[in-house]
């Protein structure tokens, strides 16, 4: 069972279709001992940093999330899901779950914020799986006002441009990350999506 973790932060409708059109038996919820019990888990979510981490506390999301990343279950964060993965949020100036080392800041300006709409993502590194049958310039579908920039550049696995070059994907052992959303970039993202079933089941 691969859960959706539901804090309030956005539709989470999207991804359980997504997730469940490529094969997968998917659970939303918003229960830490549900999180405890998953295979695998997603951490979806639109806007503030502060107001989800906020949130995540109330209900010891957080500390479900933490756990299950301790005990190496697989992990897709998307959009401000992967930011929240992160040490530290610049909005808000809040700490993050700090499942890896780095921080979240706001896109410079110059281009319009937020960034939205569909853009190319640029592997970094070859042979991973999150990106099998995907070609090495493929388009996703993006919205956000913020990007993670990661004190080790090892686990930068895609760099996107949008007035400068940004982190767009994450690879740290079992955790996946994507500034983009899977779930609204069609073939690409649903095929991102089976490659993470397929990762889960294997």
């Amino acid at each position: 069972m691969i859960v959706v973790i539901d804090y309030g932060a956005g539709n989470m409708r999207s991804i359980e279709k997504a997730l469940a059109y490529v094969g997968a038996q998917v659970q939303v919820t918003d229960d830490p001992a549900v999180v405890d019990a998953a295979q695998a888990i997603v951490l979806p979510g639109v806007g503030s940093g502060g107001t989800a981490m906020a949130r995540m506390k109330e209900r010891r999301l957080d500390v479900a999330i933490r756990l299950a990343t301790q005990q190496g279950k697989p992990f897709l964060g998307i959009c401000l899901g992967m930011q929240l993965l992160a040490d530290y949020h610049a909005e808000g100036e809040v700490d993050g779950l700090g499942l890896f080392r780095g921080a979240v800041r706001r896109i410079p300006e110059g281009p319009k914020i937020p960034h939205m709409g569909w853009n190319q993502v640029l592997p970094t590194r070859s042979g991973l799986p999150i990106f099998a049958g995907l070609p090495g310039d493929a388009y996703f579908y993006f919205a956000h006002s913020y990007y993670v920039e990661p004190q080790d550049h090892g686990c930068v696995a895609a760099v996107t441009g949008y007035g400068s070059s940004f982190c767009s994907v994450i690879v740290a052992e079992h955790i996946w990350g994507t500034q983009f959303h899977p779930e609204k970039s069609g073939e690409a993202g649903l095929q991102l999506l089976r490659n993470f079933v397929q990762w889960v089941n294997q």
